[in-house]
């Protein structure tokens, strides 16, 4: 147990490490871009620091993702690390904005997760729910995967944890998509490409809480089958 501890620990670092940066740069961009606190509509970034944001959401994403892989022995584990890293990496990104920045306000603030290919919006909260989530199903995993059980995710529960997310992402961005087809005319067809000029005119209105619900419920029922499954393993050991 205690390599796994250890293991468990230098990740937790490492990624709290992260969330670290993540606040810095973000410091960085709100002094430069929103000197009066941050709001919507977003102020408008010029193309090549857009693209080096992009680019540098990516390899956030790599470097947990990198993480995950090196501190996994098996593909159930190294997926476990992975979502473990990014749930203690967005946590902590928001204690440490708190800590800085005095933002957000509440729980219930809006935020902005990410840009690619609409803006995902939500309230703090949200995220932070499904962060939790990622901690409950990778201590699940590595708990069982400690016990010597076979921790692969079957192809249901797999289905399930994918519908969910995708259901989740969704309501992230129906706020933006809803604006947008309520904004599209009969004459011109719908084009995303063509209305992501409207981002930086975009107020966040509503958030859908039933489909974030329901997407989450979605990703607890697997996680719920992934864990009894491993339950009626041991209890027959």
């Amino acid at each position: 147990m205690k390599p796994l501890i250890k293991k468990i620990s230098w990740v937790t670092v490492f990624s709290i490490a992260m969330g670290f940066m993540e606040t810095v740069v973000v410091v960085y961009l709100r002094k430069i871009y929103y000197p009066n606190g941050f709001q919507f509509p977003l102020v408008p970034m010029e193309t090549d620091m857009a693209i080096i944001e992009i680019m540098r959401e990516a390899a956030t994403i790599i470097m947990l993702f990198g993480i995950g892989y090196l501190a996994g022995k098996t593909t159930s584990q190294k997926f476990a690390f992975f979502i473990f890293s990014f749930a203690i990496w967005d946590i902590s990104y928001y204690i440490f904005l708190k800590l800085l920045l005095n933002w957000p306000e509440s729980l219930f603030t809006w935020d902005i997760l990410f840009l690619i290919p609409v803006p995902w919006v939500g309230p703090v909260i949200a995220p932070c729910i499904v962060s939790l989530t990622m901690i409950i199903l990778s201590y699940s995993i590595l708990y069982f995967h400690h016990k010597s059980y076979n921790t692969r995710i079957k192809s249901l529960e797999w289905w399930l944890l994918t519908a969910g997310s995708l259901t989740v992402i969704f309501s992230f961005v129906w706020d933006f998509l809803n604006l947008l087809s309520h904004d599209n005319t009969n004459s011109q067809p719908f084009n995303l490409l063509e209305k992501k000029v409207e981002i930086v005119n975009y107020i966040p209105q509503d958030f859908n809480y039933w489909i974030f619900s329901f997407g989450m419920l979605i990703i607890i029922f697997g996680i719920l089958m992934f864990t009894l499954r491993m339950q009626r393993v041991k209890n027959h050991t």
